[in-house]
C-alpha cells in the first residue's frame, strides 16, 4: 500500500510540475521577429543630420524610439511612411505606410493607418525625445504589416501637427529618414 501510495505522489507531482513547466514557458522568441532592432538616422531637406529612430521588436508590437533635433517648437505629424526612400526629395516616402487600407487618423472611424503616431513634441530648443507603441506594425520580415516590404518604410516628421483626423493636415516633410534592420 505505501509503494503505491508512493508512486501515486510521485506521478501526480511530475504531471503538476509538467503542466507548470508547459504554462511557463514564455518563449517570446518564437514570435516572429522578437528582438528584431532598425533605425532611421533622421535628415532635414538640406542633408542635415537631425537625430535618429530606433524599433525594437518585441512580443506585442513595436516600440519606437525618437531622439531627434533641429525642429522648430510644437506639435509635429510623426509617421511611418510606405517608401524606404528620402532622395531626391521626401516625397520618395509615398503616402502613409497602410498596408490595412484603414483610413487616415486617430479619430478615424474606419481606424488608422499602420504608421499613424502620436505627434512628437520640440522643446524651445528643436529637440524631442519620444517613446511610442504600436501593434500595427512589425519588423517581421515576411508580415503584412512589415516595414521591411519589397520597398522598405521610413520616418516622416511634418512642419505642423498632425490633425488625428481623416486628413494628416501636417504640412510639409521636415525630417526623413529611411528604416534599416540593425
Amino acid at each position: 500500500m505505501r509503494l503505491q501510495r508512493t508512486i501515486t505522489v510521485s506521478i501526480t507531482v511530475s504531471l503538476v510540475l509538467l503542466g507548470l513547466a508547459a504554462c511557463g514557458d514564455d518563449d517570446s522568441s518564437s514570435i516572429a521577429g522578437v528582438g528584431q532592432k532598425a533605425t532611421a538616422e533622421m535628415h532635414g531637406p538640406d542633408g542635415s543630420s537631425m537625430g535618429a529612430i530606433t524599433m525594437e521588436q518585441g512580443p506585442n508590437g513595436v516600440l519606437v524610439s525618437a531622439d531627434v533635433s533641429g525642429l522648430t517648437p510644437g506639435a509635429h505629424g510623426f509617421h511611418i511612411h510606405t517608401v524606404g526612400a528620402c532622395t531626391p526629395d521626401f516625397s520618395a516616402a509615398g503616402g502613409h505606410f497602410a498596408p490595412g487600407g484603414h483610413g487616415h487618423g486617430f479619430m478615424h472611424s474606419d481606424g488608422l493607418h499602420a504608421g499613424d503616431l502620436p505627434n512628437i513634441h520640440a522643446a524651445g530648443d528643436g529637440t524631442a525625445r519620444a517613446d511610442y507603441f504600436t501593434d500595427l506594425v512589425t519588423l517581421a520580415a515576411d508580415a503584412e504589416t512589415s516595414v521591411f516590404d519589397s520597398d522598405g518604410s521610413a520616418f516622416i516628421i511634418h512642419a505642423k501637427p498632425d490633425t488625428y483626423g481623416s486628413e494628416a493636415g501636417a504640412g510639409d516633410r521636415v525630417a526623413c529618414g529611411v528604416i534599416e534592420s540593425n
